[in-house]
């Protein structure tokens, strides 16, 4: 699990009815997608433990665990492309979060717009579900 800099008081945790609920991955990490409120547009992919999320929750900023730095990382404060909060939810097996957010700026460190843009896959598109 990432090591949190600092000892949380009790009352700076994250709330125990939410805890209980995320299924963590390994290393206590709980995927994060990051999708802008307005558009419904997926910006990226962050992983948060605990404290990043509770960072999140209780900030209006987007926190996340750096997996390659070992640290806490707020989107915005070296780029100045903050992610502002605008609501959070945890997926039915408690595996994935969906933080819908007011974008300023690119979502990705490349500085695209999303860290998806330029760079689709060719891919069979489905039948139309018309005529299926």
């Amino acid at each position: 699990m990432p090591q949190n800099p600092a000892p949380l008081s009790p009352e700076a945790a994250l709330d125990p009815a939410i805890a209980t609920r995320l299924k963590r991955d390994a290393d206590g990490l709980v995927a994060a997608i990051i999708q802008q409120d307005d558009t419904g547009e997926v910006l990226m992919l962050g992983w948060m433990d605990d404290e990043a999320l509770h960072r999140t929750l209780t900030t209006g900023r987007v926190t996340f665990w750096s997996r390659s730095r070992q640290e806490y990382w707020r989107k915005g404060d070296t780029s100045g492309h903050q992610q502002l909060v605008r609501s959070a939810a945890l997926d039915c097996d408690g595996d994935a979060l969906l933080i819908r957010v007011h974008q300023i700026g690119a979502a990705c460190h490349t500085g695209t717009r999303t860290c998806f843009e330029g760079r689709a896959l060719p891919a069979v598109a489905g039948p139309d579900p018309a005529t299926v």
